[in-house]
């Protein structure tokens, strides 16, 4: 019973096992809490974003799955800092906006889609672990939300554009520092240190208690996983060195350029710690933000 009480990274899980239809509700059970509604999957659909390659283990890891309203759901884990991550998101949910609508079809197809963010990096300047980003429109003067008139199987619809436009949620994982006391808590606890309550009811954790444990895992996936949380630290302890090391040197510079000077030496110790390590050089560009050639350099 012991050795029960490890369980798979939430992130290896999704590339293994939570595509598996027989699995889907682990995957089910984190949107019920997350969304406030319950969320069935009726498929897990395939895009360039979620298919497996060598170098995956550093880059995002997602699932895009259809749910029975029909909507699309969007989920992202990412392990390491990307500089334009926001831009990107946007991107990637207009792109699964345009996918599922056929040419030359009406608006009225048009897929509200959901964009989940579980990130292991700090994006930005924020006190909370969990942020929500949605469409309203107000009005400038009355403050009032504005609702659209739609009409739809003969009968006429008022609907929020939130009913419409897409949702993001940022899961700031290392931000989380509390006792979890609701499920959504217990999520990001799991999400945070991979510890799940032997006695716990949350949506999904019950469902990964018994799927997604260590130890029934095959040797082979074993050694996969092990080596995969190898490279995370690995990464993650270059990659927290070089930026001590960039603001120690900045530091003692006192000054706007030396401060300047540190960030870019941070950025070079960063480059050439991971291509010692035969990391590709497009996660290298997009961990530190140097240039191919300053990268080809080193």
């Amino acid at each position: 019973m012991e050795q029960k009480d490890k369980y798979i990274r939430f992130d290896w899980a999704i590339k293994r096992l939570l595509r598996n239809k027989a699995n889907f509700g682990v995957l089910e059970g984190f949107l019920t809490v997350l969304l406030g509604e319950k969320i069935q999957i009726m498929e897990i659909l395939e895009s360039e974003g979620n298919q497996q390659r060598e170098d995956d283990k550093f880059n995002r890891v997602d699932i895009k799955a259809r749910n029975s309203k029909d909507e699309i759901i969007l989920v992202e884990v990412q392990n390491t800092r990307e500089l334009y991550y926001l831009e990107r998101i946007l991107y990637g949910v207009a792109k699964a906006i345009a996918e599922h609508i056929d040419l030359g079809g009406i608006y009225a197809n048009v897929k509200k889609v959901y964009s989940i963010s579980i990130l292991y990096f700090d994006i930005g300047q924020g006190n909370d672990y969990l942020y929500h980003g949605q469409n309203t429109f107000l009005g400038v003067h009355t403050g009032d939300c504005l609702k659209v008139t739609t009409k739809e199987q003969g009968a006429i619809i008022r609907k929020l554009p939130a009913e419409i436009f897409p949702e993001y949620f940022l899961i700031r994982v290392n931000e989380f520092n509390k006792v979890a006391v609701t499920p959504l808590e217990e999520w990001i606890e799991y999400l945070k240190t991979g510890t799940i309550r032997p006695d716990t009811t949350t949506p999904g954790l019950e469902e990964a208690r018994q799927k997604l444990i260590y130890y029934n895992m095959n040797k082979a996936d074993k050694l996969a996983y092990d080596r995969h949380l190898d490279a995370l630290m690995i990464q993650n302890d270059v990659l927290n060195t070089a930026k001590l090391e960039g603001l120690e040197e900045g530091r003692v510079e006192g000054r706007e350029e030396g401060i300047m000077v540190g960030r870019q030496e941070e950025k070079i110790a960063t480059a050439r710690n991971l291509k010692s390590l035969n990391i590709p050089i497009a996660v290298i560009v997009q961990a530190t933000g140097l240039s191919i050639d300053e990268i080809d350099r080193l």
